[in-house]
């Protein structure tokens, strides 16, 4: 029996699907499981989810989204199987204590992390992790509150911090990240003391 249709296959057939379509559409249909098990389940359990085009948030219906308000906002599966726009965000909501830290230009040609960005990874708890749609930005995801969120550029460092009122485009999850999000009381006492300690940061 196909793997995918379900349709009745040559006896002693070795193929797992009827045909190069339903081979296909099998690859294409565990490919999306394996990306919405790459989400965490908490962020796939709130409706805060959004397309994109041009950098802007869209609603699945392809008129644009506005991130403070949640009518405009969708289910994961609805945003995720949606094919307008060019892939999908996560809303960033007040109340919901869920905070980005963006390291942007932190991952070089080669995969690994520029010393700056390495020393701010190493010294924050480890959690959910994915690289940026650039594929030189790092967002890193936590359990915290922040009313205010903040932009540093220091030297090299190039560091944004949202928790509300911000969207964040998913992309890849960084190999060996866990599929959680870690606490990080106190967020923005917290980034102001890494980037101050930064070599070469001023206070």
């Amino acid at each position: 029996m196909c793997a995918h249709c379900g349709a009745e296959m040559p006896l002693r057939s070795l193929a797992l699907t009827c045909s190069n379509a339903c081979r296909q559409a099998a690859y294409r249909a565990r490919r999306k499981a394996e990306r919405a098990a790459a989400v965490p389940a908490e962020l796939r359990a709130r409706a805060r989810w959004v397309r994109h085009a041009a950098k802007r948030p869209m609603r699945t219906d392809g008129k644009w989204a506005s991130t403070t308000d949640p009518s405009t906002w969708s289910d994961y599966a609805t945003a995720r199987d949606c094919a307008r726009g060019e892939g999908i965000g996560y809303v960033l909501a007040p109340g919901d204590g869920v905070v980005v830290v963006d390291l942007d230009h932190a991952v070089r040609a080669d995969g690994g992390l520029e010393p700056w960005a390495r020393l701010i990874v190493d010294a924050l708890p480890t959690t959910f992790m994915e690289r940026g749609r650039s594929g030189t930005g790092l967002h890193l995801w936590f359990r915290g509150e922040l009313v205010h969120g903040r932009k540093i550029r220091r030297g090299e460092v190039a560091l944004e911090v949202y928790g509300r009122d911000r969207y964040i485009i998913l992309g890849d999850r960084v190999p060996g990240s866990p599929s959680e999000l870690a606490e990080l009381p106190d967020v923005a006492a917290v980034i102001s003391g890494l980037v101050a300690t930064r070599p070469g940061s001023t206070p």
